[in-house]
């Protein structure tokens, strides 16, 4: 089966110059735990996830810090740059492969650097349980 026939198509993405907080408030709105981080050209730079802001939060003891790091904070400072992509004829397999090993939850799903989707474990289970897998 390809990556093109799973993944999630519908994706809200970030610029890197976007605050935490914007960025978080994204991902709380849409419902997910991670999002591609887009320069001005369109391409994939980036992901900020959930575990990208909570280890950055870690690091700040005080309200006061927790409150500079959402709202003075860019996502091009804490976020994933290079995450992991795959091709939409990627066999899903291959892509699962990819998340094991990298102990990742997601791939985002490219041309020439440019997102076409995502997919991820969720994905990959919704495939097996409705048996399309």
């Amino acid at each position: 089966m390809r990556v093109a026939d799973l993944m999630q198509i519908d994706l809200v993405s970030v610029p890197p110059e976007a605050t935490v907080a914007e960025a978080a408030t994204l991902m709380a709105y849409a419902h997910v735990s991670a999002l591609p981080v887009l320069n001005q050209e369109g391409r994939l730079v980036g992901v900020i996830s959930t575990t990208d802001i909570v280890n950055a939060d870690v690091e700040h003891d005080e309200a006061k810090s927790r409150a500079a790091l959402f709202e003075g904070t860019r996502v091009a400072q804490v976020m994933t740059a290079r995450p992991f992509t795959v091709g939409p004829e990627s066999d899903v397999r291959q892509a699962a492969r990819v998340m094991f090993y990298a102990g990742i939850r997601r791939v985002f799903v490219t041309c020439d650097d440019r997102p076409l989707g995502v997919l991820s474990t969720s994905d990959i289970v919704r495939g097996v349980a409705k048996g399309v897998i």
